[in-house]
């Protein structure tokens, strides 16, 4: 169907909700009559030349053979389709045999739709049709709405014919279905200030995306192939493909068997989507309904190729309870294992974050792909996603994990790069994914990034966000780019741009860089005050104080409605747990042990400012021995929290002091993979080679002595360290000679992925110099000069 007739089609089915169904459904629910009417006179016009082969076959099971259950083997046969309707109506029949009672119309419509086989009536409940008839009969519109519908003007079935005066209408595609249902969504919702339909593909982004899918194979296809897509809408992508490769006028005209495989969370689109698996005579029990991500329907099975554009920028959070129990993956389908930096295997978590799960839906098709046991050909897989499934998420992190997890089991073979405003209700960039688990010896180990951002033609008139399109000269390109992998730069007469990267090329380690802690230490009344209250319940333990005294100390209980009431009143929004503990004797009983064990401290040790912690530690561990004070370590660790501070001027805060010789020192040398003298720059400073002014350096130690520092978490950093590089190198030149004192926590080291077309893509442009903008300015003032005069009539 070309752009005339399409928009002929939506403006005629646009007047019948204006003409029809003005003052009985306000605007926005215009659609719940006109979609389900759309699918319901399609499949009823394909029905009506076979209706009276229908009722013979009915009277035959019926009368003759005396069938209490309808076979519907028979029926089948006799429609021609994988529906039928025993009514002894049709749409056409209902309007010409229709009088004034709106009642009896009621009824008869009723028992039409009673008469379709259950797998149309799943699709009239999935629209909720009969609330409709009901309604529009009680308005008095039911014969309006079916003399429209029933026009010999409109074609909305799958087959070109004839109006009355012999004029062509055009077939109604599946996709071209998908595109009236989204140009009507679209114009219900404006009229209703809502957004357009979700995530509708253009169709020739779907050209694009056959022909990248199956080009590269097309002459050694399956006899038997099967066909996925996990967000299958009104089913454009599915039917389109097979158009593809198996219609007379398709780019392939495979002779193998096709079949189609789909899910759709959306009634009305699952509706669509199904009707026209009836109508092109594929199983439609293979198109489920509900959410891919929650249920597992196809588990167990794979697939030839996939297909999806699925919803992305989209919350799953409703979803998590059937993917993660806790922190534990309970499906399957998304639990991985990855080499750690030294390389053992481990699990890993490979989900991402609950504000946008389109991952989820690349990694469903990534546990559908046949292995090459099962099929020499593999799977290939085309996906479109929005920019954050390239570089969101940090390493380690689901969105990185995902990308580690295909880049490294070789499977991405290339990603397209969209341009902007190429789809209906979104304007921002897309790309188009393509993997494929056998791929060509060229392309082995290497991913080709293809920038098409910015080959396109614009639109005369803008479809929603949609301001651009591909011509089919554009899609030719970007194939032919794609089948030749091979680089080529963008000119200004050459916009299609193309670069072949290995796969560690998008790999890097997250190097973790810490530095020493640095204390200065007092003890102060004002700093043993503090330790009165608890850090989380600081402000409520102060007031309760201030307000009762003493009195807290022997029943806090006692104020504790009172207390949570000042609580709610002030907008803390205490938990449940910390509510508890606020009203808890120990908690306050806790905390005036720690205020006295602070002063006999204080007492004792007096108030001078130590610039050494270490000693400063040494000195209240030997007063708590010698006052025979009963603290414990985690009492301890609380007071001399309290009373030091972070000082870079302060000595470093030892951690610990160790001997490292023998077998204990060479099996570090190896998991650091480093010599000796090169341990300082993972934490390890020989004795021998701390400057005497460091703590702990006046003590004695033997060779081998080496001293580790407590790590400063408000000063540790991360580098990101491409795989291709060592971390080693990369600290000694672009680290050390800025941070001396720092070093590497090998330990915390992790491996991400991220993908940047502008990293690859994006060229410079210089600025111009100062004499050509000034030249211009002058320019410019020359010719604006006496302007304004002239406009004032001042001359």
């Amino acid at each position: 169907m070309n752009k005339s007739s399409h928009n002929k089609l939506v403006s005629f089915i646009w007047s019948i909700a204006d003409d029809c169904l003005r003052d009985v459904y306000v605007r926005g629910k215009y659609r719940d009559v006109i979609l389900p009417m759309i699918v319901l006179r399609r499949l009823d016009a394909l029905l009506e030349p076979t209706k009276d082969a229908v009722l013979e076959e009915l009277a035959f099971q019926r009368d003759e053979a005396g069938f209490t259950e309808w076979d519907e083997v028979g029926l089948r046969e006799a429609s021609g389709y994988v529906f039928y309707n025993t009514s002894t109506y049709t749409l056409q029949k209902l309007k010409d045999t229709a009088t004034n009672s709106q009642q009896i119309l009621q009824a008869n419509f009723e028992d039409y739709l009673n008469g379709f086989s259950p797998n149309v009536k799943e699709i009239i409940e999935k629209f909720k049709l009969r609330s409709q008839v009901r309604h529009m009969a009680t308005k008095d519109v039911l014969l309006d709405v079916l003399e429209k519908f029933t026009s010999p003007y409109i074609n909305l079935t799958p087959f070109e014919k004839e109006d009355p005066e012999g004029r062509k209408l055009p077939a109604l595609s599946n996709l071209g279905m998908g595109y009236v249902f989204e140009e009507l969504i679209r114009k219900f919702n404006e009229e209703n200030n809502e957004e357009a339909g979700e995530h509708f593909t253009p169709r020739e982004v779907i050209d694009l995306m056959t022909h990248i899918i199956f080009d590269p194979i097309k002459d050694n296809l399956p006899e038997v192939m099967t066909i996925y897509d996990p967000a299958c809408g009104s089913g454009g992508m599915l039917t389109e493909s097979q158009n593809f490769i198996k219609d007379e006028e398709g780019a392939i005209r495979a002779t193998g068997d096709v079949y189609l495989f789909g899910k759709e969370i959306n009634d009305e689109t699952y509706a669509i989507c199904k009707s026209d698996m009836m109508i092109k005579g594929n199983d439609p029990e293979n198109i489920k309904v509900g959410s891919t991500l929650s249920t597992d329907e196809f588990a167990g099975k794979t697939f030839d190729f996939m297909l999806s554009n699925p919803p992305y920028g989209k919350s799953w959070s409703s979803e998590q309870k059937y993917i993660k129990d806790g922190k534990d993956v309970i499906d399957p389908r998304f639990k991985i294992s990855l080499k750690n930096y030294w390389d053992v295997e481990e699990e890993v978590d490979a989900i991402p974050r609950s504000s946008d799960g389109q991952l989820l839906f690349l990694m469903e098709m990534v546990d559908k792909m046949k292995s090459l046991s099962q099929s020499p050909a593999g799977t290939r897989i085309a996906s479109v996603h929005n920019g954050s499934s390239l570089f969101t998420g940090d390493a380690g992190g689901g969105e990185s994990n995902i990308r580690r997890y295909i880049i490294e089991n070789d499977w991405l073979e290339a990603i397209v790069q969209l341009p902007n405003n190429l789809f209906y209700n979104t304007g921002i960039t897309t790309y188009i994914w393509i993997l494929s688990n056998n791929k060509a010896t060229d392309r082995k180990g290497k991913v080709q990034l293809i920038d098409a951002g910015q080959l396109y033609r614009k639109l005369r008139k803008n479809l929603g966000n949609k301001n651009c399109e591909f011509a089919p000269e554009h899609v030719k390109e970007i194939t032919s780019v794609y089948m030749s992998s091979l680089s080529r730069k963008r000119t200004e007469n050459q916009p299609l741009a193309s670069q072949i990267f290995e796969n560690e090329d998008f790999g890097y380690y997250k190097a973790t860089i810490e530095r020493p802690k640095r204390l200065k230490a007092q003890f102060t009344p004002e700093r043993i005050e503090s330790l009165r209250y608890d850090r989380v319940l600081q402000e409520p333990m102060q007031y309760a104080f201030e307000t009762y005294g003493e009195r807290i100390y022997t029943n806090p209980k006692q104020h504790a409605t009172e207390l949570l009431e000042w609580c709610d009143k002030n907008e803390l929004n205490l938990s449940s747990a910390n509510k508890t503990k606020l009203t808890k004797p120990a908690t306050w009983q806790k905390h005036l042990n720690l205020v006295k064990a602070g002063t006999v401290l204080l007492k004792a040790i007096g108030e001078d400012e130590y610039n050494d912690f270490n000693e400063f530690k040494k000195l209240v561990d030997a007063t708590i021995k010698k006052q025979e004070l009963n603290i414990s370590a985690s009492d301890k660790k609380a007071i001399l929290n309290a009373v030091s501070w972070y000082d870079a001027t302060a000595e470093k805060v030892i951690k610990k002091v160790e001997k490292l010789s023998g077998d204990k020192l060479n099996q570090l040398l190896a998991h650091l993979d480093c010599k000796e003298e090169e341990l300082a720059d993972f934490g390890y400073y020989s004795y021998e080679t701390v400057i005497a002014s460091d703590a702990g350096a006046k003590q004695s130690a033997s060779k081998n002595t080496y001293i580790t520092y407590e790590t400063e978490s408000d000063l540790r950093d991360t580098e990101n360290v491409p795989l291709k590089d060592n971390i080693h190198s990369y600290f000694l030149r672009e680290v050390k000679p800025h941070v001396p004192e720092a070093w590497m926590n090998l330990d915390a080291t992790k491996i991400g992925y991220e993908i940047s077309f502008n990293k690859y893509f994006y060229k410079h442009a210089p600025l111009r110099n100062v004499e050509d903008v000034t030249k211009d300015i002058l320019d410019l003032e020359k010719q604006s000069d006496g302007l304004i005069a002239e406009i004032l009539n001042l001359v």
